[in-house]
């Protein structure tokens, strides 16, 4: 990882990280529901879309805390999805980052309640931002919703859902990783340039910057669990092959994928170089996703 990057995730990380557990805890709610979010919450990860953010406001030259409460409630919605994927209704995974899913730790019923309230909190947190016009704060409720509900990630998920026991086509797959994995990192990236009053079409072009970044994340996510190391990855390698899992090395074989994963490297880098911003951190980062170990 290129220095600058690493040391602007490292720092970063740990503010997402102090800020999400605040606004859990000064919540008015039942103890046993906030330990159940926050179990989560702390789960680690690697708060990409939080940092996404942060990068794009940088990248625009503007203050990191206009950024801060928006980047947790999106990392509250991406942590209330992971906690409904691994339900016994979904994926049915007992661990998550080598530590056992919140369903197993909390009973299934309070793990349910942990996602909604991280969902709905969220909303929360948007619409009391502070120093925000109130058309933004509406038009970042339009954006998050758009990318988090029914014909976003929510859809991704019944598409996944709906694939099991079937061969998908390359065009099917990355429909369900658009929706699934790209939304939500597209938003990230909209949401940090809506902040920063950029223009409409440096927004466009950092959408489908950020569409391109969503596949190869998930492209690199396939081939770690074809031949990433278990001790770093903190998961069984091979749990796709033996799910019967639809997945790029899959499909298309996993030279074949690594090539495509360059693929969309090389596009988002050649979108990324026609906005007017400072694109030292989102090429980095760009980088990063190429080539993580975890």
């Amino acid at each position: 990882m290129e220095a600058q990057m690493e040391k602007f995730l490292a720092q970063e990380k740990v503010t997402i990280d102090e800020k999400l557990i605040e606004h859990i805890t000064q919540l008015n709610a039942p103890e046993s529901l906030k330990d159940s979010m926050i179990y989560s919450l702390k789960a680690g990860g690697k708060r990409i879309r939080p940092i996404l953010l942060l990068a794009t406001l940088k990248g625009f030259g503007k203050d990191l805390n206009k950024g801060y409460d928006i980047a947790c409630a999106i990392e509250m919605i991406h942590t209330y999805s992971l906690i409904h994927d691994d339900l016994p209704a979904m994926d049915d995974d007992d661990l998550r980052r080598g530590q056992p899913t919140n369903h197993k730790v909390f009973g299934e019923a309070l793990a349910i309640l942990a996602g909604d309230g991280l969902l709905t909190y969220s909303f929360t947190i948007v619409s009391q931002l502070q120093s925000v016009e109130d058309h933004i704060k509406i038009e970042l409720v339009q954006k998050i919703s758009q990318a988090a509900g029914p014909k976003g990630m929510v859809a991704g998920q019944v598409a996944d859902m709906e694939a099991e026991g079937r061969d998908l086509d390359l065009e099917e797959l990355q429909e369900i990783h658009h929706r699934k994995t790209g939304d939500l990192l597209s938003l990230s990236l909209e949401c940090g340039a809506l902040l920063a009053e950029a223009s409409q079409e440096e927004m466009h072009i950092l959408t489908r910057f950020g569409k391109h970044l969503g596949l190869a994340f998930q492209i690199k996510d396939d081939l770690l669990d074809v031949e990433g190391d278990e001790n770093v990855l903190g998961k069984r390698v091979g749990s796709d092959a033996t799910n019967e899992k639809n997945t790029y090395p899959k499909i298309l074989g996993v030279e074949k994928a690594k090539e495509t994963l360059t693929y969309h490297l090389n596009e988002a880098h050649k979108l990324l170089a026609q906005v007017d911003m400072d694109q030292t951190l989102l090429r980095q980062l760009t980088n990063y996703i190429g080539e993580r170990a975890n």
